[in-house]
């Protein structure tokens, strides 16, 4: 065999006779590589962006146990006082869209103390308001600031924090994506236990107030603006578009118990219309980078399975936190306090295992997690379609606890694993389609949960059920729908993985 020349070094001398039977010689200890940390600055940044993420996003589901409260004191039907709640929405499936365009156009501070500012001014108005209408302008106006202000948390945090971090860090966010919807029934029902439903939005207005101070003074930017077009063509497609997907997705549930304002289908029919029309523009402008909402964040897989997923884990949230209240108020006769503290913990639950998921994430990657977690929300769900009025309430306490669980082994390695794979220049975009999506499935559930239980337990009224038993077969039947599509969540849990580290190319 020819011997190789050029850069090789020479052959090692040949070993003395008998050394094959000797003990290799150890080998000399390296030095571990340095621990992966934040910046103390970059740390300050994101803490004071999560503590106004947090209370944002409390302030999102506290009107669910207050709304009965504020229909007897204003004099409002159900039907009008569940717009505090879809007005909401519907103000972040309108604003969202376009927080992709203005993290290009503006810097970081200037975003945040705007947003900041809108909320706060919002919570104001809403706490001193003389009326259903101006309390209704006070929430429209919170929405604004609360739909810049995650996927702001979201872009911050993938700029700033490495990849090696990452699950851990996000897994701190989804404390706040996911366990203030959870918090919020809790606070608001001690709230009303003692004080006016004014003191749902007083008790905010101090935190927002000092988180909107240190970060006029703390917060620095941590993007660089360009000049970015603004497609007004777009953004009133996307406002008509997702706008009218939520009021006929809410309209929905209202006409299944003969309130709703419109037939559904027609806001629904206008909303696909809109945003196919929408989606044909985006991508002719992507082109010279003038969309709204770049769509080639759906050219790469993790992003696209994981939002799926993450479509439908919402969907089980929001439609499990508005049937749950009914259930234990309408079928177990608790009243607003104890029904907010049955819920306390399983936020609890979510919030204490939302860091551990994200440190597991960073060492295995999201699908060991996400597909127990997919099954552990399955399971629950197909448990809450047995409730019934003889079961205890330390039985509905285990069985959200285990959907909280569940959720909370989904939602952290599915954001880092969808938003992680984008190249840099698509974060703001993919955060801001992400958080619309989220927003269209907290309304698909609750859609889909309050139809289904307002249509059974209409049915039973009428072939001459009580309301109590018409009521449990409504709950019985809404989770068991839930656990039908959650069966999806499980089959897609496994198509999820972690890109490799060089799969974020640049945009062409």
């Amino acid at each position: 065999m020819t011997a190789r020349t050029g850069t090789l070094p020479p052959s090692p001398p040949p070993a003395p006779r008998g050394a094959a039977d000797q003990p290799p010689a150890p080998a000399e200890p390296q030095a571990a590589p340095a621990p992966v940390r934040l910046d103390p600055a970059d740390r300050t940044v994101i803490a004071l962006l999560l503590v106004a993420g947090f209370v944002v996003i409390l302030n999102e589901t506290a009107m669910g146990v207050a709304l009965p409260v504020l229909m007897e004191e204003l004099g409002v039907s159900a039907a009008t006082g569940q717009w505090l709640t879809t007005g909401f929405m519907l103000t972040m499936a309108v604003v969202i869209p376009a927080t992709g365009w203005v993290m290009d156009r503006f810097r970081t501070r200037q975003v945040f103390v705007a947003a900041m500012s809108l909320f706060t001014a919002g919570t104001t108005i809403a706490a001193v308001a003389p009326g259903f209408g101006v309390l209704l302008a006070g929430r429209v106006v919170q929405a604004s600031g609360t739909a810049v202000m995650i996927p702001l948390l979201m872009t911050t945090v993938l700029t700033l924090v490495p990849p090696a971090i990452r699950g851990r860090v996000m897994g701190t966010i989804s404390i706040v994506i996911s366990v203030a919807p959870a918090v919020g029934p809790t606070m608001s029902g001690l709230v009303l236990s003692q004080l006016s439903w004014r003191w749902v939005f007083l008790v905010m207005l101090p935190i927002a107030l000092v988180a909107l101070g240190l970060g006029v003074w703390r917060v620095r930017d941590v993007t660089t603006p360009r000049d970015a077009r603004l497609d007004v063509v777009s953004l009133a497609l996307s406002a008509v578009g997702f706008g009218a997907l939520i009021f006929g997705l809410s309209s929905i549930g209202e006409s299944a118990g003969g309130h709703a304002p419109v037939a559904p289908w027609i806001p629904l029919t206008v909303g696909v219309v809109a945003l196919a029309v929408f989606v044909r523009r985006q991508l002719a402008l992507q082109r010279t980078t003038g969309a709204l909402l770049d769509l080639r964040v759906f050219t790469h897989r993790s992003y696209t399975v994981s939002t799926l997923v993450l479509v439908i884990s919402f969907m089980a949230m929001f439609g499990a936190l508005i049937v749950l209240p009914i259930f234990l108020q309408g079928v177990l006769g608790r009243g607003t306090l104890q029904t907010g503290l049955l819920l306390l913990p399983g936020g609890v639950v979510m919030g204490a295992l939302s860091p551990l998921v994200g440190r597991l994430f960073d060492r295995f990657g999201p699908r060991p997690l996400v597909t127990p977690g997919a099954v552990a929300l399955s399971a629950a769900l197909w448990l809450m379609s047995t409730l019934h009025p003889g079961t205890s309430a330390a039985a509905v306490v285990a069985v959200h606890t285990l959907l909280s669980a569940g959720l909370a082994f989904m939602i952290t390695p599915l954001f880092t694993s969808a938003l992680g794979t984008l190249p840099r220049e698509l974060y703001g975009h993919g955060s801001a389609i992400v958080n619309t999506v989220q927003q269209l499935a907290g309304a698909a559930g609750t859609a889909l949960f309050i139809t289904v239980l307002s249509t059974t337990t209409a049915g039973r009224l009428a072939a001459g059920a009580d309301v109590l038993d018409a009521t449990t077969a409504g709950v019985q039947d809404a989770f068991l729908w839930g656990g039908v599509v959650s069966v999806v969540a499980v089959g897609a849990s496994l198509l999820v993985r972690r890109p490799p580290a060089g799969e974020r190319p640049a945009v062409h």
